[in-house]
């Protein structure tokens, strides 16, 4: 516009031989530059006020393909992550050292915003789109443009929370760097009426030993919830058509116990879905490294006993008042019925030498007196490892207590001239009215195998 103007009003000037000081006031120049122009104009024409770096690209600009680029790894690998994460993430793992505006300008090309940004910032790209969509006549932009809405609106649905305490425990798992050099998970459960944290654990990976840990805090200090709201991970759903293992098996893991308790389990494969738990993580994301840095906790150990005082600090500031009245959490089981409720099932049968191998150890099978049981090679059975890692076998319906036959004698009977005297100790065997019946676990994991169009589990 300045330089139309300029060439507009030297042109009248010369064709009219007008008042040089009208002219320069005009455009906010002095009389000799108003001369210069005038014979740049004689020589030239308009081309002269042409500003001579029109058409060029600064030696700092960023090409076009890096910056595609930087779209495409955002969209595929990084999705989620705010801008300045990103932009470190790019000169960390992809030999992209790019600065945050730049970073800032592509992304915002492509109409994809910041996970922090405000609503101001939403609220005017939207509009902008909704300019471009009614401006277009192309399906195609039109429906890309319709995308691009439907991703800038909030991605949280409100909704009411529930009316009881123990109603809905919303499940998670993050991976973070929260102590020391590797990242971990940090497995939590979230209450949704009130925000109270009512379980917590570190784990190296998510793992049904991370939601175990939950499930047994939550059993000890609240009691049996309703219904739980997770995710459609391994943990709770199959995604793999043939499990290399039922202990492996982790749906059927934590499922069947859910069900013995009498919960609820209701997944869903989208995020925001279970907002409650994910803005949990936002927030624990932004403090808990720096508490855990500043108790010094560096291990998994450390980490989860941390824990044990820092959820009870973190609620009384978060957590919405408890209504007791209006708890609808069951009354606790026992601490017995806790480790043997959470326990590891696994199909295994005695071999030729009257022993299990479970977890590369051999061990035998003993009765409530402490007597060696023997059966037949091929006998199947089920390996219960509770809670407390103390194994049993369970053939039919009878339940074994299970005792590892180590590598080497304690005592010789040529060298050692004193031969203790060994008696047979009782050993304690759960009584069979706990619902882990081989019978009743095979027809629930069968089930679940029919429920996906898997095959039958055979024992």
């Amino acid at each position: 516009m300045n330089e139309e103007l300029k060439y507009q009003t030297i042109k009248l000037l010369v064709d009219t031989n007008g008042n040089k000081k009208t002219a320069a006031l005009r455009i906010g120049c002095s009389l000799r530059h108003i001369n210069r122009l005038i014979s740049g104009y004689r020589k030239t024409g308009k081309s002269f006020f042409v500003h001579g770096n029109q058409g060029r690209q600064p030696a700092h600009t960023v090409d076009s393909e890096t910056k595609q680029l930087i779209i495409d790894l955002y969209r595929t690998r990084y999705y989620g992550t705010n801008f300045q994460h990103f932009q470190e993430l790019l000169g960390e793992h992809e030999a992209i050292q790019v600065s945050i505006s730049v970073v800032r300008s592509a992304l915002a090309s492509a109409f994809i915003l910041s996970p922090k940004a405000c609503r101001i910032t939403k609220k005017n790209l939207k509009k902008q789109l909704e300019a471009m969509q009614q401006s277009t006549t192309s399906k195609k932009q039109s429906a890309a443009i319709t995308a691009s809405i439907l991703a800038i609106e909030d991605a949280h649905p409100r909704r009411p929370r529930c009316a009881f305490f123990g109603e809905m425990l919303q499940m998670d798992a993050s991976l973070h760097h929260w102590f020391g050099d590797e990242k971990s998970q940090l497995h939590i459960a979230v209450d949704d009426a009130t925000n109270t944290i009512v379980g917590a654990y570190f784990d190296r990976q998510e793992t049904l030993n991370g939601y175990y840990h939950i499930l047994h805090q939550i059993l000890n200090n609240h009691g049996i919830p309703y219904m739980f709201f997770t995710d459609r991970r391994t943990v709770f759903e199959y995604k793999q058509k043939k499990s290399p293992s039922l202990e492996g098996d982790t749906f059927t893991q934590f499922g069947y116990a859910c069900k013995q308790l009498g919960i609820d389990i209701k997944t869903s494969s989208v995020p925001q879905a279970k907002g409650r738990v994910e803005r949990m993580f936002q927030t624990l994301q932004s403090r808990l490294p720096f508490e855990l840095q500043l108790a010094g906790a560096t291990t998994l150990e450390q980490a989860n006993e941390f824990l044990n005082s820092y959820i009870k600090k973190f609620n009384a500031q978060f957590a919405l008042a408890i209504d007791h009245t209006k708890s609808v959490f069951e009354l606790q089981p026992n601490p017995e019925k806790i480790n043997l409720t959470l326990a590891v099932l696994s199909n295994r049968k005695v071999d030729n030498g009257h022993c299990i191998r479970f977890n590369n150890r051999y061990f035998r099978l003993l009765d409530a007196k402490g007597l060696p049981v023997y059966h037949y090679k091929g006998t199947s059975g089920m390996v219960i490892q509770a809670f407390d890692q103390s194994l049993f076998f369970c053939v039919g319906k009878i339940v074994y207590v299970l005792d590892e036959i180590p590598k080497h004698e304690q005592t010789s009977k040529n060298f050692d001239f004193v031969q203790p005297v060994k008696k047979p100790r009782k050993r304690y065997i759960p009584p069979m009215s706990h619902p882990w019946k081989q019978a009743s676990f095979e027809r629930y994991v069968n089930k679940q195998a029919h429920r996906f169009d898997l095959p039958d589990l055979n024992f």
